[in-house]
């Protein structure tokens, strides 16, 4: 038995149309071809997850900067280093 996969965005789809609650489960379900229990646990993983949206902005934040700062570090090293070999280039 395979299983099929759906995309983030379907999942995020019906989960939301799952929390809304103007449909059960099973019309859901029905209307997408997918069984109620997948429906279910989409909404429930969407439910448990839904912090995450704002978590990892501050996370990829935190991360850009940290990138960025390096990068800095990185361009000062090699100027000192250019300014020097430039530097010791003419005496010979």
């Amino acid at each position: 038995m395979s299983k099929k996969k759906y995309s983030a965005e379907f999942n995020a789809k019906v989960a939301i149309e799952a929390i809304k609650g103007e449909e059960t489960t099973s019309e859901i379900g029905s209307r997408y071809g997918i069984h109620p229990g997948q429906v279910r646990a989409w909404k429930k993983e969407f439910l448990e997850k839904a912090f995450l949206i704002f978590d990892n902005d501050r996370r990829k934040e935190k991360q850009l900067e940290k990138k960025v700062e390096t990068l800095y570090k990185k361009v000062g090293q090699l100027t000192v280093e250019r300014d020097f070999l430039l530097k010791k280039s003419g005496l010979l």
